[in-house]
Order: C-alpha cells, then structure tokens, then sequence
C-alpha cells in the first residue's frame, strides 16, 4: 500500500496501567487534541482511540509525525518531560503495518481480553468523532467500514465472542442472569483496584442502570463514577447501607473478610443478596451463604466459566486472522485502484476532447436530430474505448502492474500535457 498512512500506539503491551491511566483521553480530549493536530499539521485523516488499556493515534500526512504528535498528546496531558514517556510508544511506520495493527486491534487480537467487544464500539467513537471534525477522508471511511464488516464475519462466522473470557466480563455475566433486565436491580461495586475498575467499565455496559462504587479512596470512586455515570458510597457508610443493594461486587485487598456472616445476620432481608468476591483472598466470609436469602459466589466459580470461554475464542483465533487477511486483501485492491484513479481520469478527459474536437468539425454540416445522433454514438463509443483500459488497469493493479499500465497510458495519450493544459 502506497499510501501516506501511519500510526503511533500506547498499550498495555508496554506500559503499565500508570501511565495508561495518565495518558487516556475522554471524549473531549480526543476532540480538544484533534483539533489542535488539525490546525497545527493539517493532516489529510485522522483517528484518536483511547481506552483504558491503549491510546493510539493514526493519521495520512505527507511528513511523518510522530514524534510531534506524540508530543502533542502529553502535552493535551499536560505532561512536559515528554522524553521519559517515548520509550511507552510503539510506531507503525507505513500504511501496511498500521492497516493491520487496526484490524487486529478492532477484532480484540491485541486485547487484554481476548476477542473484547467493547473495542469495537470504541473504535465506532472514535470514528464518529473524526468525521463530525472533517478528519476522516475516503482511505479512512473505506478502511472503517471494511473493518466493521470483519467484525461482523467474526461475531457470525467464528465464536471468538463467545462467553465471558475474563473474570471481570463473567462477573459481570453471571450477575446479569440473577436478574431480570427490567428489575432496576441496585449495584454496589466495592473496591477499585484494577478488577474492580474493570469490572465497573463492564458495567456501564449491561443491563445494570443503578451502579454504586464504594472505594477507600473516595477521589477514585468519584472519578469512576463521573466517567461510567454511576454513584458513589463513602467508605465508612459501607457496613451501614450494603443491605440496600441487590448486588454487591467485591474486589478487594484485605488479610480478613470485610463482609462476615454477622454483619449480614444483623439485618432484616426482604429480599435476595447477591454476592459476587472476585477477592483474594476472599473479602467475603464463607460461611455467609447460610443466612437465608444470601448467595454467594466465589473466584472459582467465576473463573471457570472464564476459562472455558478463553479455550473457545483461543481456538478460533486462526479463523478470525483468516477473515482479516480476507478483508485486507479486498481493501488492498482498493487502495490500488484508488491510486490509479488520477490516471483513469486524465484518460477520461483525453478521450473526451478528442471526442469533442473531432466532433466540432462536423457540427456545421450537421442539423439538430443529426448533431444529437452524433453525440449519442460518439459517447457510447467513448465509454466503450475508456472501458478496454480501465479493467485491464484494474487488474493490473491486483498483480502489482499497475504502475507500467500508468505510464504507458500517460505516454500513450500524452496524459501530463493534457493535465498541465
């Protein structure tokens, strides 16, 4: 692929959670730094997708500038020793590698879970973002829905989106069958640490509407909270409300329970509780599934229906690399075409004033029913000429040919003096 696309990717392939937490953008960062690169470079195209495990950027220019926008983004950050945070980025240095790198990263190949869904419809945003800013031009719309239409092949032909695959996606899972969808059940998330703030993300995407989080740290909940459109429960009024709720998730550090079987003994239930310890050690004490009206799930449980989801997408791994390989081949083909479009053009024009020169001789000589046959028969006669080289050029450009078909055809027709006239 002959096109000036590339990209830069910050991942949890290289960088911890620190940084990739300090580096995210929200919505209005994606637009506040697209503008900024817009204005500043002038990019042809240009796609920002950022998440809570990578932060990419991929843009067509003429100069390479990746060290410019990667400077750009810290600074949109905030962040001025710009130098310490470069050895966390990734370069993809052509249209080759970058194409590929978004496929896979849209599939959920370059997920921290696998086959992750959630991906996708952050690509979509970020797409939807791009275009309302007037930065995705044809190779972007084209390469876009291309890959939307993979992910399709994928969700219909493979089951590499089968089953929960994570603890979090399974916790999440299990609770979702506990209840009916139209219940409005109350959700406590307790504990932010990495599986817990997973596990609240997840949430924002199920059937859950009424999300509470509850963390020592009340800055992080309340940060959570605005970004996920959820509540927040200080700490310390934790023991005194966890009855309010229908489902409590728990991802904590702690040496002993936080949740024994006498704190839930001292309140009346008039309903179930649901628990769900993602722990470890455990943050719920065992023994307190036998209050009535309490059930209680375990790490274990949770993570076996992970595994078994796992082992399913793993083994479909080889279909879905098959359908990107499928789709990049047709995108490709595109892109050939796409560059040999100029020239198809030139010829066009070239044909059309040949047409309309050898025309204008006869026109005096002519009438008006006469003049209007001429033109229909030379017309017809043009679009037929024009077709006997667009489709070999066509084909070429699959081959790898179509370069030599250019320049004989621009020689042919004396195409750059027509163009420059």
């Amino acid at each position: 692929m002959e096109i000036n696309f590339r990209g830069i990717s910050l991942s949890h392939h290289r960088a911890p959670v620190d940084i990739r937490e300090l580096i995210y953008l929200q919505d209005a960062a994606v637009r506040s730094l697209s503008l900024t690169l817009k204005d500043r470079f002038n990019p042809e195209e240009l796609l920002i997708i950022s998440t809570c495990n990578r932060t990419e950027i991929y843009y067509s220019a003429q100069q390479i500038l990746d060290r410019e926008i990667i400077i750009a983004l810290l600074l949109e950050k905030g962040i001025a020793n710009y130098q310490e945070f470069l050895p966390y980025f990734d370069i993809l240095p052509d249209a080759e590698a970058a194409v590929l790198h978004l496929f896979q990263v849209s599939m959920g190949l370059k997920s921290n879970v696998l086959g992750d869904i959630q991906i996708t419809y952050q690509i979509k945003n970020a797409y939807k973002i791009s275009h309302e800013l007037s930065l995705a031009g044809p190779f972007m719309h084209r390469l876009l829905h291309t890959i939307f239409h993979a992910g399709k092949r994928v969700q219909s032909e493979t089951n590499f989106r089968d089953g929960a695959a994570s603890v979090s996606y399974a916790a999440v899972e299990i609770a979702e069958e506990l209840v009916s969808p139209e219940s409005n059940s109350k959700v406590l998330m307790i504990g932010l640490g990495e599986m817990g703030t997973d596990i609240a993300r997840n949430l924002k995407n199920s059937i859950f509407k009424d999300i509470t989080l509850c963390n020592r740290s009340i800055s992080k909940a309340t940060q959570l909270a605005n970004e996920i459109e959820a509540k927040v429960l200080p700490w310390e009024d934790l023991r005194n409300n966890f009855h309010q709720y229908d489902i409590l998730f728990l991802a904590i550090s702690t040496e002993t329970p936080l949740i024994t079987e006498q704190w839930v003994s001292e309140i009346s239930l008039t309903k179930h509780l649901y628990l769900i310890d993602v722990s470890v050690p455990r943050a719920v004490e065992v023994t307190v599934d036998t209050v009535p009206g309490v059930i209680l799930f375990n790490i274990d449980d949770i993570q076996s229906r992970a595994t078994l989801a796992m082992e399913k997408r793993m083994a479909s791994i080889p279909k879905v690399e098959q359908i990107i390989q499928d789709e990049m081949l047709g995108f490709q083909h595109w892109t050939q075409e796409l560059q040999i479009s100029p020239t198809i053009h030139l010829l066009k024009d070239a044909l059309e004033q040949l047409r309309k020169e050898e025309i204008s001789r006869h026109l005096k000589n002519l009438d008006v029913e006469q003049a209007k046959v001429v033109e229909e028969i030379t017309k017809n006669l043009m679009q037929k000429v024009l077709k006997i080289h667009v489709l070999p050029l066509k084909e070429a450009c699959k081959r790898g040919d179509a370069e030599n078909i250019v320049e004989v055809l621009q020689q042919l027709f004396n195409l750059e003096k027509i163009h420059q006239d």
